[in-house]
């Protein structure tokens, strides 16, 4: 059952039954080992004794779970937000009251189950930062509630440190592996729409090779025959002037189909590029893809087709990789003017576009074609794009 579970699953449900492992022991602490004492809280008995710890420690023990499952929920598969910063800093106080309540290192044991999904959060540098600084506040935690000398405190605190960079490091793993696998069936997608696209344009290139032949060998030769059989039903007379000018009347119904048969051939040889589009987009990490277009949108020139493939493609890595978004929009069309895609996500966009490696081999691709590419992005605007690809053959 565990090999059917991705590393992000397996990092989820290891956190939360954790926490539920830690949950009996915390609630014997909090109703026999209460850290209040009753006589100075100011509701006095049980009912101050009970408000005073015992209830103050099951609500940051239940609220620990729950903003833990919460935003283990879609894990790996959304980018981080501003908002994770804030349930982070709520995760740490729950954990920090646990400790503080119980006057024990369980709030420690609850930093642990942080420290796994920190590097899914936060930048690394600020994730050890964050670990850091959630240990260190555990320190007068450590020499109040349990009487530690500020030493022994200290040294309390760096090594349950040492535990949780412990699983700091497993969750960076995981996050690394889940993200190479990502980018795996990311490449895989681009592979299996190139692999369409070569099936097309190699089914294309026999169709055509085959009409050029039917074209040059028996065009020319049933040509030849029609005007040898047209001088020889002047040079004959009677019955044999009759049979010599069916055979050229048939002669010539033959070679009709024959460039009949050849103009459908090279008619018929168009590459689909909507299919290549849509195997491009099949599975995509992060990011919902929402296509418009027809299907089929048949493309004569393979390589106008592989052109405006790898636009789509770069288009796709860029959402994923760079702008941070969450939702693409993608629309391929064909018009008298030729090929067009106009595509825009919900990403963070740039006020200072500086076009990378991506973008300036897109736009040598479609210069070397003569197609052009207009982009228009702004900060919290998004990135949004026009190409067009002019069609020399097309009708």
């Amino acid at each position: 059952m565990l090999n059917r579970l991705s590393h992000t699953q397996l990092l989820r449900y290891a956190g939360l039954f954790t926490w539920v492992a830690l949950g009996i022991p915390l609630v014997v602490f909090s109703l026999y080992f209460p850290a209040v004492d009753p006589a100075l809280d100011g509701t006095g008995g049980w009912l101050g004794e009970w408000l005073g710890g015992p209830a103050l420690v099951l609500l940051a023990y239940l609220a620990f779970g729950l903003i833990y499952w919460l935003i283990t929920h879609a894990l790996g598969r959304r980018r981080s937000r501003p908002m994770d910063i804030v349930m982070l800093a709520a995760l740490t106080l729950s954990a920090i009251v646990v400790s503080n309540e119980t006057g024990t290192g369980m709030g420690a044991i609850l930093m642990m189950i942080i420290a796994g999904v920190i590097p899914w959060m936060v930048p690394l540098r600020v994730g050890v930062i964050w670990l850091v600084l959630q240990h260190a506040a555990l320190i007068p935690v450590f020499a109040q509630a349990e009487g530690f000398t500020p030493g022994i405190a200290v040294l309390q605190a760096m090594l349950y440190l040492g535990y949780s960079s412990f699983a700091m490091v497993i969750g960076l793993i995981a996050m690394q592996q889940a993200q190479e696998r990502e980018e795996q069936r990311r490449l895989n997608a681009e592979l299996r729409a190139t692999r369409a696209l070569l099936a097309e344009s190699s089914r294309m290139s026999e169709r055509v090779r085959i009409s050029r032949e039917l074209h040059d060998l028996l065009g020319h030769h049933l040509t030849a025959l029609s005007l040898n059989l047209e001088v020889a039903g002047h040079l004959t007379e009677g019955k044999a002037q009759e049979h010599v000018r069916q055979s050229h009347t048939l002669a010539k119904l033959l070679l009709t189909d024959v460039r009949e048969a050849v103009n459908e051939m090279r008619h018929d040889g168009a590459v689909d590029l909507s299919g290549a589009v849509r195997t491009l987009a099949e599975g995509v990490p992060a990011l919902d893809i929402r296509l418009d277009m027809p299907d089929p949108l048949l493309v004569e020139d393979p390589e106008c087709a592989h052109v405006m493939l790898r636009c789509a493609q770069e288009i796709i890595t860029n959402a994923v990789r760079h702008a941070g978004a969450s939702t693409l929009w993608l629309s391929l069309s064909r018009d008298a003017g030729g090929l067009r895609i106009q595509a825009r996500d919900d990403g963070a966009g740039t006020e200072n576009l500086a076009p990378g490696n991506g973008l300036r081999g897109m736009r040598e691709r479609l210069a070397s074609c003569g197609g052009q590419v207009d982009i228009i992005t702004g900060r919290g605007k998004g990135f949004a794009l026009d190409i067009r690809l002019p069609l020399e053959k097309s009708a």
